[in-house]
């Protein structure tokens, strides 16, 4: 599908809030929600949850017919799967009164969700490119290498890798040169040329990531070669070093480059999962964190949370003030704002949140590390 024109998403970005609901949807789009159309199943749950909410979300008879006109839009276009877009994620933003349908793919999603407002909900899909940012991908052989960038939507390669090498195989002898030393030196010289090309595939990243320099970084071959690579790196870059795969360079395409990235990318987020459980651990501990969607809230809206984790599965009804934007799981921790509206989903306004407040985010889904959530948890800056 192709993807919406620079124009159309620059008004997405930048549209005012105007008197016509803006249905937002936000949807996983992984090999796992794909199966079977577990997506679709969510959509509708969603939908069908927000229907039943609208009477008590301010919206007028007019209002809550357009917002039902566009969800049946959403629907119809996500029941067609060969319409979906080639990417793990995908945000909708739609309005019948402005004439709106836009699709745009995503690198990934936190969480779906589905939420309607007078301006479109953009802060996940202008944070998405810069928080996937670019990453380089190193795929080679013992001769050669090529140095891949990766942003959320493109794979291409950026340099070339080629050193000069002694073909490979046993030592023969040839006259009277039978000796162990020409044996010696015939390893040597290759041991030699290999290290020669591992140091000059390393300068070659080293140098290019100076000129423009990537998140994360990859290594991958189809032998030892891009284990072998690693104790060159420079350790400015072995920092940003988050995975090791098997890829050489001629199986490397850019979709596959791509797609090993992205796994590459997604374990070492899951190992990152493990780390904030534990800091989770300490800070309740140390009073340097919170554990539970009411008192989560509470930190949120003080500003307090520098690192926000929610329950994947995780779904609870709320409250926003409409005044300070304040969220809470009870009407009354919010009067002293003035006026109060339910919210069907209180977990995705509060990932809405975080977003406006460039708090960092993470989802969990493994069943072992969200049942250390409470719904909601946060690391705190401040006390």
């Amino acid at each position: 599908m192709a993807s919406p024109r620079r124009a159309e998403l620059q008004d997405v970005l930048h549209m005012k809030p105007g008197p016509h609901p803006v249905v937002s949807c936000y949807l996983k789009l992984e090999p796992r929600d794909r199966t079977r159309k577990r997506y679709l199943v969510k959509a509708r749950n969603r939908i069908k949850a927000l229907e039943y909410a609208l009477p008590s979300m301010g919206w007028d008879k007019r209002g809550q017919d357009e917002i039902r006109a566009d969800l049946g839009r959403i629907l119809d276009f996500l029941g067609d799967e060969s319409m979906l877009p080639d990417a793990q994620g995908v945000a909708i933003f739609a309005c019948q009164a402005l004439k709106m349908f836009q699709v745009r793919p995503l690198p990934r999603v936190h969480r779906s969700r589905l939420a309607v407002d007078r301006t479109p909900l953009v802060r996940e899909l202008a944070a998405s490119e810069a928080e996937f940012g670019r990453l380089f991908t190193v795929t080679l052989d013992r001769t050669s290498a090529l140095i891949w960038e990766v942003t959320a939507t493109e794979t291409k390669v950026v340099q070339k890798v080629a050193s000069e090498f002694t073909r490979g195989g046993r030592y023969h002898a040839a006259g009277a040169r039978s000796d162990a030393t020409g044996e010696y030196s015939f390893h040597n010289r290759i041991r030699d040329e290999r290290r020669r090309h591992l140091e000059g595939v390393a300068r070659a990243l080293f140098d290019l990531d100076r000129k423009s320099p990537g998140h994360q970084i990859v290594l991958a071959a189809s032998g030892s070669d891009a284990v072998a690579l690693e104790p060159f790196l420079h350790n400015y870059l072995a920092d940003r070093l988050i995975g090791i795969a098997k890829l050489g360079p001629k199986e490397a395409t850019a979709a596959a480059v791509h797609q090993l990235t992205m796994a590459v990318r997604a374990h070492h987020a899951q190992l990152s999962e493990e780390r904030h459980i534990q800091e989770l651990a300490e800070g309740l501990g140390t009073g340097w964190a919170v554990n539970g969607v009411r008192e989560t809230l509470e930190a949120l809206s003080q500003g307090q949370v520098r690192l926000l984790l929610v329950r994947g599965d995780a779904v609870m009804p709320g409250f926003r003030s409409m005044k300070t934007g304040r969220l809470s799981t009870l009407a009354r921790d919010l009067r002293e704002d003035g006026e109060v509206t339910a919210t069907v989903d209180v977990m995705d306004d509060a990932i809405e949140e975080a977003l406006r407040q460039r708090v960092a985010l993470d989802v969990m889904y493994d069943a072992d590390h969200a049942d250390a959530v409470d719904g909601l948890a946060g690391l705190l800056r401040f006390k």
